[in-house]
C-alpha cells in the first residue's frame, strides 16, 4: 500500500511539473518552434517566434535570395566565356558583346585578321554573307556562326559551310540597348532559341548569363524548328501587310483564321519533313510574346521566295495583293 501511494505522489508531481512549465515543439516544415502554453492542450505559436504568416513570408524571402544568388554567380560568371568576335553592331550583336567584356566587335566590311579564338557571330543582314565569308581568314571560317533568319542552307552549301553553327533566334530587342523579349511562351517555356554545331554550348551559354534560355540540338531536329520559325515570319508579317495591319499581334487577332491556312499551306510545302502536332499554336504562342513587332515583308529572297517558287496558292495571292496595295515590288 504505502509503495502504490510513493508511486502516486511521483506521477502528481511529474504531471505538476508538465503543466507548470512550457513546452517547445520544432516544427521542421516552417523552422520554427511551438510552444505549449501553461495550461493548454493545444499547441500554439510561440509569441517570441514569427507567426506563421510571418515564417511563410521569411522562407519566401530566403527562396528569393537564393534565386537571386544564383543569378548573380551565374552573371559574375560572364567573364568565364571565352572572348569572341560580333560582326555587326546592330541590336542583336549589342546584345551579344555584353555577354563579356573581352569580347571584339568589328563591321561588316572591317578586316578579320588577328581575331579572338572563339566563335564569330555573325550578325549581320544576309546580303553581306558572302562579304564576310570572303573576307574572313579560310583557316577562320569553320568558327563562323550564323544568325540570320531565312533559308540559308542552300548558300551555305555553296560555301562549304554546311556543318558551320547556325542559331535560330526567337528573341525580339526592339531598339539598341533595349532589355530583350525571350521567346519564352506558354506553349514552350523551356524557350524557343535553338542552336547547333560546335560553338553550340558557347552560344548556350552566352545567353544563360543574360537569363535567356536556349536549346542545344541535333541538326535533324534543328532543321525542323528552322522551317518552323519560316513558317512564323512567311506568314505573320505577309498576313499583316497584305491586310493593312501594324503588327503580327493584329495580324493574329484581327485574321486569325487566313494565318491558320496559310501556316498549314506552307508546312504541307515541305514534304520531306513531319513537323510535330500543335504547329498552329506554338507559332501563335510566340506571337502573343512579340505581338508588337511590325508586320512588313523582307529579305524576300531569302524568305518568302522559297515558298513564292513551291508555287503556295494562298501564299502567292497574298503577295500579289501586297503588290497591288504598294507594300511590296518583287525583286
Amino acid at each position: 500500500m504505502i509503495r502504490v501511494l510513493i508511486l502516486l505522489t511521483a506521477l502528481i508531481s511529474v504531471i505538476k511539473g508538465f503543466t507548470s512549465a512550457p513546452s517547445f515543439i520544432y516544427h521542421p516544415s516552417t523552422r520554427t518552434e511551438l510552444t505549449l502554453k501553461q495550461g493548454s492542450k493545444t499547441p500554439r505559436w510561440s509569441s517570441s517566434l514569427s507567426a506563421s504568416k510571418s515564417t511563410s513570408k521569411q522562407l519566401k524571402r530566403e527562396e528569393w535570395a537564393d534565386k537571386r544568388s544564383t543569378t548573380e554567380s551565374t552573371t559574375e560568371s560572364n567573364t568565364a566565356l571565352q572572348p569572341c568576335t560580333v560582326v555587326g553592331g546592330g541590336r542583336i550583336g549589342e546584345l551579344l558583346m555584353s555577354s563579356s567584356t573581352d569580347n571584339k566587335i568589328i563591321g561588316r566590311n572591317d578586316d578579320m585578321d588577328n581575331l579572338p579564338s572563339g566563335p564569330i557571330y555573325v550578325c549581320t543582314r544576309n546580303d553581306a554573307l558572302n562579304d564576310v565569308v570572303e573576307r574572313c581568314p579560310s583557316d577562320r571560317r569553320g568558327d563562323l556562326v550564323f544568325l540570320q533568319n531565312g533559308y540559308i542552307e542552300d548558300w551555305l552549301n555553296s560555301k562549304g559551310l554546311s556543318d558551320n553553327t547556325q542559331i535560330l533566334l526567337f528573341l525580339a530587342v526592339t531598339a539598341k540597348g533595349a532589355n530583350p523579349i525571350d521567346g519564352v511562351t506558354t506553349v514552350n517555356p523551356e524557350g524557343l532559341t535553338a542552336v547547333t554545331g560546335k560553338w553550340g554550348s558557347d552560344f548556350k551559354a552566352r545567353l544563360n548569363s543574360m537569363n535567356l534560355k536556349c536549346n542545344v540540338l541535333d541538326k535533324t531536329t534543328y532543321d525542323k524548328k528552322m522551317y518552323e520559325k519560316m513558317f512564323w515570319i512567311c506568314t505573320m508579317m505577309l498576313v499583316g501587310a497584305a491586310k493593312g495591319c501594324d503588327t503580327v499581334g493584329d495580324a493574329k487577332r484581327d485574321h486569325g483564321e487566313l494565318v491558320g491556312e496559310v501556316v498549314s499551306e506552307l508546312a504541307g510545302s515541305v514534304s520531306e519533313i513531319e513537323f510535330e502536332s500543335g504547329l498552329e499554336d506554338r507559332l501563335n504562342a510566340y506571337t502573343d510574346v512579340v505581338s508588337t513587332f511590325p508586320a512588313a515583308v523582307k529579305e524576300f529572297e531569302w524568305r518568302n521566295k522559297v515558298f513564292y517558287d513551291k508555287q503556295c496558292t494562298i501564299h502567292n495571292g497574298l503577295l500579289e495583293e501586297c503588290v497591288e496595295k504598294g507594300v511590296f515590288a518583287f525583286p
